[in-house]
C-alpha cells in the first residue's frame, strides 16, 4: 500500500512538474523575445540631400520606428522614402498584436504605396519596394529608386540653367510657375508612341525624358514641375487619380491644380499647342473641364478636401 501511495505521489509530482515546466518555458521564451527585441534598434535614419522632411495632411515624417497602428506604419514608409535610404529595419511594438498583418497589408497595397510616393521628393521616389518580416516583429524594407545619381546631376544642372535664364527675383510665385509651365511645354513633345504603343525609346515618364530628351508623358511632366517647385520653395506635391498624375501647388494662400500634360495637347495634325486650361485652377474648375482622368481621392489629398 505504501508503494502504491508513493507511486501516485510521484506521478502527481511528475504531472505537476510538466505543467510547471511548460509555464517556465513559455515565460522564458516570452522574456527572451521581448529582451531580444528591446536590445535591437531600428536602423539609424540618415537623410540624403534630396530629402524634404515635410508633413502633409495624409502623411507625416515620423521619429518612431516601433509602430503601434497602421498610421504609424504608413508614416514610417513615407519617412524612409523621404530620407532616400535603400535599406531600413524597424520593429513592431510588442503590444501591437496585429502589426505583422498590417505590415503585410500595407506592403502589398500598391495603390497606397503609390499615393505615398506622390509626396516623396522626386529623386527619392521608388520604382519598387520589397518588404520582409518575421513573427518576432522585425520588418526589413529594401527600396529601388527610379532615379540614379548620374541622371540627377544632369537634371539638376538643366534646372539651374533654366531658372538662371528664365526666372528673376521680382517675379511672384504665380509668374514663376507660368514661366516654367511655358518652358517645359514649349521644349517638350508629348510621347504619343509611349502612351499609345508602349514604346520606351525615351524616358518620358521621368524628368530626364522631359528636360534632357524632350519627351514626356504625365509622370514626366509632373516630376519635372515638382522639381522646379521644390527648387523655387513653393509648397507642392504630386496628385494622382486612377490613371493620371499632375501637380498641386500652394499659391496665394490656397492649393491649386496644375496639369502640364493637359495644357500640352497635340492636335490632329501633330502640332504642339500651349494652353492654360489647367493652369492653377481649383477643384471645381478642374472637374468641370474633365472628370474621367482627374477624379481623385480627397481622403488622400486632403489639402483639397474643403474645395
Amino acid at each position: 500500500m505504501k508503494k502504491l501511495i508513493t507511486l501516485l505521489i510521484l506521478v502527481g509530482m511528475f504531472s505537476a512538474s510538466l505543467v510547471f515546466h511548460d509555464e517556465i518555458v513559455n515565460y522564458v521564451v516570452e522574456k527572451i523575445e521581448n529582451f531580444d527585441r528591446n536590445l535591437k534598434s531600428p536602423t539609424k535614419l540618415e537623410t540624403n540631400k534630396y530629402s524634404l522632411n515635410k508633413d502633409y495632411e495624409f502623411i507625416k515624417i515620423s521619429n518612431n520606428f516601433y509602430p503601434k497602428n497602421q498610421d504609424d506604419i504608413k508614416n514610417i514608409y513615407y519617412t524612409i522614402l523621404d530620407s532616400g535610404m535603400t535599406n531600413f529595419t524597424f520593429y513592431c511594438d510588442k503590444n501591437y498584436k496585429s502589426c505583422i498583418d498590417d505590415v503585410d497589408y500595407i506592403s502589398n497595397n500598391q495603390k497606397l504605396l503609390s499615393y505615398i510616393n506622390d509626396f516623396v521628393p522626386v529623386y527619392n521616389s521608388f520604382k519598387n519596394i520589397e518588404t520582409e518580416f518575421d513573427n518576432l516583429g522585425q520588418i526589413n524594407i529594401k527600396i529601388n529608386h527610379v532615379y540614379n545619381e548620374h541622371d540627377n546631376k544632369l537634371i539638376n544642372s538643366k534646372i539651374d540653367e533654366i531658372i538662371k535664364s528664365e526666372i528673376t527675383d521680382d517675379m511672384n510665385d504665380e509668374t514663376k510657375i507660368k514661366v516654367i509651365h511655358d518652358y517645359i511645354i514649349n521644349n517638350t513633345k508629348y510621347d504619343i508612341n509611349r502612351s499609345d504603343n508602349g514604346d520606351t525609346t525615351y524616358h518620358s515618364d521621368t524628368a530626364y525624358g522631359v528636360l534632357i530628351e524632350g519627351y514626356a508623358i504625365c509622370g514626366g511632366y509632373a516630376d519635372s514641375m515638382k522639381l522646379f517647385l521644390d527648387k523655387l520653395n513653393i509648397p507642392n506635391f504630386k496628385i494622382s487619380s486612377e490613371n493620371h498624375i499632375w501637380n498641386a501647388a500652394y499659391v496665394n494662400n490656397k492649393w491649386l491644380h496644375l496639369d502640364l500634360t493637359w495644357d500640352d495637347p497635340v492636335d490632329k495634325n501633330g502640332n504642339d499647342i500651349l494652353e492654360y486650361n489647367y493652369f492653377l485652377i481649383d477643384t471645381d474648375e478642374l472637374l468641370t473641364q474633365e472628370k474621367e482622368q482627374h477624379m481623385f481621392d480627397k481622403d488622400v489629398f486632403r489639402e483639397f478636401k474643403e474645395n
